[in-house]
């Protein structure tokens, strides 16, 4: 029986962890990363790197490997992966569970704007800050290379490259962050209106506090969905428990 996991998420890793630990002998897990990060934390099992060539090159691999069930658990914001995952579980009649960790939801007292791109969240800057802490990852900066007015403090795993804002200040760093620490980074650089993709989890949740705290307005950049039609489970947990039902012991 072999699994194949779309990952280079923390509840990738943990599912990961999970089927290494209770998952029924001779099961088969590869866990595939897309290697845009230059040092991931790898997980348990068999580890590839790399593209598929797209939805056929990954229903070839499919078939290639004799995967019995796919998942994607890739981050919410790699639409374009999810919908060749689901083209290439179609075409190679594999079943495919999405693994997505719930989303934020704003409470009393945050102030948040939501957009539905990152060239939408640029357009929105101008009438909230100067002093921007952008925290969408180091791909896609270009949408704000535009804007000369606005100083960014972009954080980003990896260093990110052009095209970028004109007056930017990189903080490499990797979560999960504290809310002292978020808290302190506001007050040093003075920022006064945050961006972030809704990415949920824990581990970068503390800086939605710290601006509530602050009065600081946060633009949200919605997720896109998940591809119509693929089953969606909010935990490792329960993906393992998807693949134990759906495929019995092995």
């Amino acid at each position: 029986m072999h699994i194949l996991i779309l990952g280079g998420t923390t509840e990738a890793r943990r599912l990961a962890e999970h089927l290494a630990d209770e998952a029924p002998p001779g099961l088969r897990v590869t866990n595939s990363l897309a290697g845009r990060v230059a040092a991931p934390r790898l997980p348990p099992g068999e580890v590839r790197v790399g593209g598929f060539g797209g939805a056929e090159g990954l229903a070839a691999w499919l078939r290639t490997h004799a995967v019995d069930a796919l998942i994607d658990a890739t981050h919410p914001f790699a639409g374009t992966m999810s919908f060749h995952a689901a083209r290439a579980a179609a075409v190679a009649h594999v079943p495919l569970l999405a693994l997505r960790r719930p989303g934020w939801v704003p409470v009393p007292g945050d102030d948040w704007r939501e957009a539905d791109s990152l060239e939408q969240a640029a357009a929105l800057l101008p009438a909230l800050g100067e002093r921007v802490f952008l925290t969408t990852g180091r791909m896609g900066l270009g949408a704000f290379a535009a804007l000369d007015r606005q100083w960014f403090l972009v954080r980003s795993v990896d260093a990110p490259g052009a095209p970028h804002p004109p007056r930017m200040e990189v903080l490499l760093d990797r979560g999960p962050f504290t809310l002292d620490g978020e808290r302190e980074l506001l007050r040093r650089h003075r920022v006064d209106v945050l961006v972030t993709k809704d990415s949920g989890g824990a581990a970068t949740a503390p800086k939605l506090t710290a601006a509530r705290e602050a009065g600081v307005p946060v633009v949200v950049v919605r997720r896109p969905p998940v591809p119509e039609g693929v089953p969606v489970v909010a935990g490792p947990a329960a993906a393992a428990r998807w693949i134990t039902d759906r495929l019995g012991p092995a």
